[in-house]
């Protein structure tokens, strides 16, 4: 794919605003539109990779690095901290060099990151490695973030985000697979010296990249933060984002306990139902750009947000009365394609006025989401903790009630948010 860097002589922001969808047309003449959407999921294909690739080994590194029951949820943790941490580094460091050199540094330590958490010699190292590998990656999240706010806006950057979680959607469909398959053959390490490689592919990705920040960033960064955090409409849709993420991840760090541990699955068994959950992820992405011909992404969000809430609710019912491997299913699935219909239009319409400080912007949204995730997924360790505390063998209710909280905070401020945005018109 050749690219080009934009020149004088082309469009201005605003006025590249005004194009919508035409802006990479117009803003970069050379670049295939398709073949930027596929590098940019790519890329940001390694996050969920590097959190879906090892859960089926959660129990196996429990067991062979002499760990208590939820232990290895910490390794969840801390890969979320550490994209919480990192973002508000790689952000305005994105601002002011451009999108391409940030990226570059970022998964060459990611790759370094994967390939400590390969070489582990006990929780506590792996726990580490994992906050390295997070710090890395989390430039891959800031960069992509800003490069379609660079380009597009409105509706337009709503479908394109849609687009690219079609292609980081095969990550959490096979990454659970790949990683239950290699358990069968070969020890939980060389699922991290797999992400390693991966990581190597999308440093060559960069390559692809078209470098699109065309001005450098003169904003101080105690005006672009105070800026970004006193506007409301930013900060709901900013923290509806977050509660939707961590609804998804109390399910991630829930549901190989629940699913192989309280319900029996083996833990190929579990990974289909993993990647089933993801498919459904996938589709109702792209469900959102048929739908965003025909509405604004704060009332599609609005609508998913209550199906979140009935999902999460059915899941406390069906976990507390009637346990069985369907029943706690197909409110999942339920839960977890909804979460499709939020996150882009979530994500759009919280950087919709943010184009002057895009990179910071993006940073400050990635830390609040992932800071939120890093939490609630904590809580269903503990509280899976405490209920094998109190003589339990444990059920798949910690998770439920969590999930029912997140998908609830995510639906008030979403309502919240669509006010703010009313009154600032």
């Amino acid at each position: 794919m050749s690219v080009a860097v934009p020149s004088s002589n082309e469009p201005s922001r605003s006025e590249s605003v005004a194009l919508g969808a035409d802006v990479v047309d117009r803003a970069t003449p050379t670049t295939d539109r398709r073949g930027l959407v596929w590098v940019l999921g790519g890329i940001t294909a390694i996050a969920p990779l590097s959190i879906d690739a090892y859960l089926p080994s959660l129990p196996t590194i429990e067991r062979e690095l002499g760990a208590a029951r939820g232990q290895a949820e910490l390794t969840l943790s801390a890969y979320f901290l550490g994209l919480a941490a990192a973002q508000l580094v790689w952000g305005p460091i994105a601002d002011r060099f451009g999108r391409r050199r940030p990226l570059t540094i970022g998964l060459t330590l990611y790759v370094l990151g994967s390939i400590a958490c390969a070489l582990a010699p006990s929780l506590g190292a792996l726990v580490a490695a994992r906050f390295v590998q997070a710090i890395g990656g989390a430039a891959g999240i800031v960069v992509v973030r800003a490069v379609v706010r660079d380009v597009w806006s409105g509706r337009d950057a709503a479908a394109v985000l849609s687009q690219i979680v079609l292609v980081m959607g095969a990550a959490p469909i096979l990454a659970p697979l790949l990683g239950g398959a290699v358990l069968e053959v070969a020890s939980w390490r060389a699922i991290f010296v797999g992400l390693a490689l991966a990581g190597a592919l999308a440093l060559v990705a960069t390559l692809r990249l078209p470098e699109t920040r065309g001005t450098i960033s003169t904003e101080k960064l105690v005006t672009g933060l105070r800026a970004a955090l006193g506007d409301r409409v930013f900060l709901t849709f900013t923290f509806a984002g977050g509660f939707a993420q961590a609804g998804m991840f109390a399910y991630i760090a829930g549901s190989p306990f629940v699913f192989i541990q309280w319900l029996g699955l083996s833990p190929s068994t579990y990974a289909i139902f993993f990647g089933i959950n993801a498919a459904g992820y996938v589709a109702f992405s792209q469900l959102n750009r048929w739908l965003l011909r025909h509405g604004e992404p704060t009332s599609i969000a609005q609508g998913a947000g209550v199906v979140l809430v009935l999902a999460a609710i059915t899941l406390v019912l069906v976990t507390s009365f009637a346990p069985s491997v369907l029943a706690v299913a197909v409110p999942l699935f339920v839960f977890v394609a909804s979460l499709g219909l939020v996150a882009a239009n979530a994500v759009a319409s919280a950087l919709e006025g943010q184009g002057a400080r895009a990179g910071l912007a993006s940073a400050l949204l990635g830390t609040a989401q992932f800071s939120t995730s890093s939490l609630v997924s904590a809580c269903v360790g503990i509280a899976a903790g405490l209920e094998v505390a109190d003589g339990s063998a444990g059920t798949g209710r910690p998770m439920a009630y969590v999930m029912l909280a997140a998908a609830s905070i995510c639906l008030t401020l979403i309502v919240l948010g669509r006010r703010a945005a009313r009154s600032s018109r």
